[in-house]
């Protein structure tokens, strides 16, 4: 047997590369080398600015050409960077090396020694990150999250007075109407959608660990503090005066255990969403030329949710792990969360198929409102509820006399399916007003939704934008 060609280990590089390759633009190895050279460069150009260790600011032509060595970096910088890690065995160094190779190019290289001055690689690459993550999040998840969430509000409005019947327990109970069921969905997945927004994407830079120490040596008199919370601020990101080698991380704990929280929604709208293709209440749309089982010509199965439902669980799982992982370094610095960083793409990249799934799938359903009519009039026992309660009002207000309703109705219905006659002659027998029986004789189990419909506007349509 021959020896296969190199092949992607991960089906996110193979067969779902289409639906999440945005996302190799920020959270990739050659994503966040991009990155390292965008800090290591403004902090040239900062230093410049500062006039720092005798040096004056550069021209303007001079930053724009630094920092085009972000703008168009390409494959042959992300080889080069190769090559360099090749032989110092350590990335940050790699691009130490690179942006002096540039600097020598630009005719800059008296510059040469304020590459990477007193940083640590941490300080580099926490900022890195940052970066990277925030651009994922804003330029990538959100949007398809944002997608998957309006798409909802439509559908909410769309079916908001779609009457059906609850399933509690998977047993009939009080109808309400599919509008609301989603609109509860979309509304869990706002809430999740203000607190991701409202992140803080920290980032340190104050030296190996923590403590200004090279820097104060190197400058005494200059405010290293404030020159580092000017820095950081300048790259878009929140400053983080108390750390020890490294960025504590909290902030990517909290995001990535939000992402987890929304994940965890989302699973469960799939898996109701699967639920009510089961019960037929959607109906799914064929793709012309798709198949639904290999023996089975008559299928259409619920594909897209069962695979957001997988994509999910693993999504979530790598989250935890970097959660749980991150917030732990041993004393000033240990290595873990280097090895574990490297795996946040797959996480996002798995919440991000999973939310192209759904939103797939969610465009490929019909709503069968005959069915969900004639299972609601199959279960006229759940009006037994109205009626127990329109007689306890109805003895709190001293208009009837009857005891215990809750047990007359269980009596009734528990267990039992009755019909819209046997209810109705029920109803006319009980010592109840004449207005509160054409109250109760004038339901069906379709009208008897409450504020459903209404309820749908409580969503939030800045949510959808």
């Amino acid at each position: 047997m021959t020896s296969l060609p190199p092949q992607p280990l991960s089906p996110l590089d193979g067969r779902y590369r289409a639906a999440v390759g945005d996302l190799g633009e920020h959270l990739s190895e050659a994503g966040l080398n991009r990155a390292r050279v965008h800090v290591e460069v403004e902090w040239l150009i900062a230093q410049t600015d500062r006039g720092f260790f005798g040096t004056s600011p550069l021209t303007d032509a001079e930053k724009q050409a630094l920092r085009a060595i972000v703008t168009e970096f390409g494959q042959a910088d992300i080889d080069e960077l190769a090559r360099f890690e090749a032989t110092t065995r350590h990335d940050v160094k790699a691009v130490e090396y690179y942006v002096r190779g540039r600097l020598e190019e630009l005719g800059l290289s008296h510059l040469a020694e304020l590459t990477h001055l007193a940083c640590t690689s941490e300080d580099i690459n926490n900022l890195s990150y940052a970066l990277t993550v925030r651009d994922a999040v804003a330029q990538v998840w959100l949007p398809k999250y944002r997608a998957v969430i309006a798409k909802l509000i439509g559908l909410a409005h769309e079916h908001r007075d779609a009457a059906m019947l609850s399933r509690t327990h998977g047993q009939p109970a009080t109808p309400t109407t599919m509008g609301k069921e989603l609109a509860v969905f979309a509304h869990r997945l706002e809430r999740i959608l203000r607190q991701i927004e409202a992140t803080e994407y920290l980032g340190k830079f104050s030296g190996a660990t923590g403590t200004f120490s090279a820097h104060v040596v190197a400058a005494p008199d200059v405010d290293w503090p404030t020159v580092s919370r000017e820095f950081v601020e300048a790259l878009g990101l929140t400053w983080n005066p108390l750390t020890t080698q490294i960025e504590s991380h909290d902030w990517q704990a909290e995001l990535y255990g939000r992402i987890a929280h929304a994940n965890r929604v989302l699973h469960n709208l799939a898996t109701d969403i699967w639920t009510y293709i089961s019960l037929g209440y959607f109906r799914q749309i064929p793709a012309a030329g798709a198949t639904g089982s290999s023996t089975m010509p008559h299928k259409v199965n619920p594909i897209r949710f069962e695979n957001a439902e997988a994509n999910l669980e693993l999504s979530s799982a790598v989250l935890d792990s970097l959660a749980a992982t991150l917030v732990t370094s041993r004393l000033q610095r240990d290595l873990t969360d280097s090895s574990s960083q490297r795996n946040i793409g797959v996480g996002f990249g798995h919440s991000v198929l999973a939310l192209d799934n759904i939103l797939r799938g969610l465009g490929e359903i019909d709503l069968d409102r005959d069915l969900l009519l004639a299972d609601l009039d199959a279960n006229w026992e759940v009006l037994g509820e109205a009626i127990q309660t329109v007689i306890r009002a109805e003895v709190a207000a001293g208009d009837s006399t009857i005891a215990d309703p809750y047990a007359l109705l269980k009596e009734l219905t528990r267990g039992k399916r009755i019909g819209a006659a046997e209810l109705a002659e029920f109803v006319q027998g009980l010592e109840i007003t004449d207005a509160a029986k054409q109250r109760l004789l004038a339901l069906t189990p379709a009208t008897y939704v409450g504020l459903a419909d209404e309820l749908v506007d409580r969503l939030d349509p800045a949510a959808a934008e």
